[in-house]
């Protein structure tokens, strides 16, 4: 008898009440704003690093992405095809707070994408106590997942989706005339560069999304596998829009990565049904 009370003491000793979630949920979202506060604020010392290596980069000629495009297109045999000539970058500022703000927006996007790590860390800690054991596992590879795609997702906005769509922008004419003539706002290309590379790193997270319709039976394989071409179509239309150049080689450097991001999701969600056998293919 005794013996079964204390073992009854000890495991309401270790549950913990909902102010003591609560509790343990403040302090793990303190020490994320915390990472996220440190790091802004390293961004924002390292101004010069910050814009004329990472922001302004895609503005200079020699950036790595336009090298690289020319070197394949080379290597193809399409000569200069793939290679661009960038615009001698000239971006107005329109009010006097402008540059401050812009400054402290993209210190708190770099603070928020570099702590991404220990934001998911601390996710990690809050759920790992409700956990059995063999749920450890995959959700600790699902954290690792989550991270890799959304790490890949602002690469590709940053390196491909951003320089190929901004080229084309700046140079976009409605007339031959030249009348209309582009001058562009400070404002407008930072809420041009981190709009893309933010969207892009939210698409990558396609797969996990799709994971979670799955679960919910919201979404099956087959109905990805029926919508395929009008999913191809859409992909290329969206790869021929924001590459400036017609030739299908750098079509093919957008969209290629997109398709196989669809192919990918079907596979999750066919996983996903035969994992927790929810419903037949």
């Amino acid at each position: 008898m005794a013996f079964f009370l204390s073992k009854t003491v000890s495991v309401a000793t270790t549950e913990m009440s909902f102010l003591q979630h609560i509790e343990a949920l403040r302090w793990h979202l303190v020490r994320c704003a915390a990472a996220i506060l440190i790091l802004g604020i390293t961004a924002f010392c390292l101004n010069d690093f910050l814009f004329d290596t990472v922001i302004f980069g895609p503005l200079r000629q020699d950036f790595i992405s336009y090298r690289t495009l020319c070197s394949i297109g080379n290597k193809l045999g399409g000569g200069t095809v793939m290679c661009m000539d960038v615009k001698p970058p000239h971006l107005q500022t329109l009010g006097a707070s402008e540059q401050f703000f812009n400054h402290m927006w993209i210190s708190f996007l770099a603070g928020l994408i570099l702590s991404f790590p220990v934001i998911l860390w601390e996710l990690w800690k809050f759920v790992r106590p409700a956990l059995k054991d063999k749920e450890l596992g995959p959700v600790k590879l699902f954290l690792v997942i989550a991270s890799a795609l959304f790490l890949t997702g602002i690469c590709f906005g940053y390196f491909l989706l951003f320089p190929l769509s901004y080229n084309f922008l700046i140079n976009y004419q409605v007339s031959s005339s030249g009348i209309v003539e582009t001058n562009n706002t400070f404002d407008d290309y930072i809420s041009l560069i981190t709009t893309m590379t933010i969207i892009s790193g939210i698409i990558f997270e396609m797969p996990v999304l799709v994971y979670f319709l799955t679960r919910l039976t919201l979404l099956t394989p087959a109905f990805m596998r029926k919508y395929r071409k009008h999913a191809i179509i859409i992909i290329l239309i969206t790869g021929a829009i924001i590459t400036p150049s017609p030739d299908v080689t750098s079509q093919m450097v957008v969209s290629v990565p997109m398709y196989l991001l669809y192919e990918a999701s079907i596979f999750i969600s066919a996983w996903t049904i035969r994992k927790y056998k929810l419903i037949s293919l």
